[in-house]
């Protein structure tokens, strides 16, 4: 009350003084230093961030844990996917890199093609450690594994690396790599668990913590940036667990950015040839990019992914590397035994760089954002 009680006798002198200037101002002085103490005393005290706020920092740990300097970040943010050339490979295996998904054929030693494969990725650029399986070590995936498991796999790999994972199947291989996707899709089962490579067992969950954005959401609906097949369908399909209705084989769901389907021309291991109306091409069924690429008739069916050879002749290489779809290059006058073989690969390569370089933008905008960094 003694402050009141000072106003009340300023304001007594105030009127008994007829209202000079001097006294007019330390009115309006001391007015001011009364609001401030009554606004003082009114203030609402700060409330903590609510639960929901430190439970989204969490779950962005993953993109906060990474360690990639402001310098890498804009290189990689400067590139052009749709032109990576051989320089911006070695920018790119620098930073973030997806995992890599190499599902060969059925038949042994077939298996043997697909390590041929990815030592060519790795000859050109790609990281090993982002080929073979975290676990095992092994090059490529097996047809007759389960492919819920492998969904579940890929799922764990994108709620690891925050970027999504890429699928390229050979033969039987191609045809488990489109039941993956589906499997993700919800098209074949109404859920999937987590598979954790490092146990080797299932983990008993059905959703993942999406890294880019910190929602917990399911397993089903998880995408693939990039998937290609080559020589999938044929006598294959004759087998138990590739059985499918062939009104739906070749449709494509939405949760693959890209996916391509290579097929020689004259394949009688995936009875492809010219006339056999089973022998239908790639179609989405919504938003999906699905290409439908045919290779020479001259390409074998189970060695065309033995492409370890084409990274270390320079000549080669600098082709692979220049190579851009639909631009009729023509490979036929190229070194050793690269004409077999060569427009598979470098078409692979193309899009495999270009999806490499898109996630690592994402990855790096979204990780951006969560810091707060523009």
């Amino acid at each position: 009350m003694a402050g009141r009680d000072t106003f009340l006798c300023h304001r007594s002198k105030l009127q008994q003084s007829n209202m000079n200037p001097q006294l007019r101002r330390s009115r309006t002085v001391l007015v001011a230093v009364l609001g401030l103490l009554g606004a003082g005393c009114a203030t609402v005290p700060l409330s903590p961030p609510p639960a929901s706020y430190a439970q989204k920092v969490e779950n962005l740990s993953v993109l906060r844990g990474l360690t990639i300097g402001h310098v890498l970040e804009d290189r990689i943010l400067a590139l052009d996917p749709e032109r990576v050339t051989a320089a911006d490979v070695a920018t790119l295996a620098e930073g973030p890199t997806p995992r890599i998904f190499l599902l060969h054929g059925g038949v042994y030693p077939v298996h043997l093609a697909m390590e041929s494969f990815g030592e060519f990725l790795v000859g050109m650029g790609y990281p090993e450690a982002k080929i073979r399986d975290p676990a095992t070590g092994e090059w490529s995936y097996s047809p007759y594994d389960a492919s819920e498991r492998l969904a579940g796999l890929v799922a764990w790999s994108y709620e690891h690396d925050a970027l999504r994972p890429m699928l390229i199947g050979h033969s039987q291989g191609g045809l488990h790599a489109v039941k993956i996707i589906k499997d993700l899709a919800g098209l074949r089962t109404p859920q999937i668990y987590v598979w954790n490579p490092l146990k080797g067992t299932t983990e008993d969950r059905t959703t993942i913590t999406d890294p880019l954005t910190g929602a917990v959401r399911p397993v089903i609906g998880t995408s693939i940036a990039y998937a290609s097949v080559v020589g999938a369908g044929g006598w294959a399909l004759a087998l138990p667990h590739q059985w499918e209705s062939l009104d739906t084989l070749r449709k494509i769901p939405d949760n693959v950015d890209e996916f391509t389907g290579y097929f020689i021309s004259v394949d009688l291991f995936a009875l492809s040839f010219p006339g056999n109306p089973l022998d239908r091409r790639y179609e989405n069924t919504g938003k999906a990019n699905v290409r439908n690429v045919e290779l020479p008739a001259s390409y074998n069916h189970v060695t065309i992914p033995v492409t370890s050879d084409l990274a270390h002749d320079a000549v080669v290489r600098d082709w692979v590397n220049s190579f851009v779809p639909g631009k009729g290059m023509d490979g036929s006058g190229l070194p050793g035994e690269a004409p077999s073989h060569v427009m598979w690969a470098a078409d692979v390569w193309y899009s495999i760089k270009k999806h490499w370089c898109i996630e690592a933008q994402n990855l790096i905008r979204a990780r951006r954002v969560a810091l707060g960094r523009p």
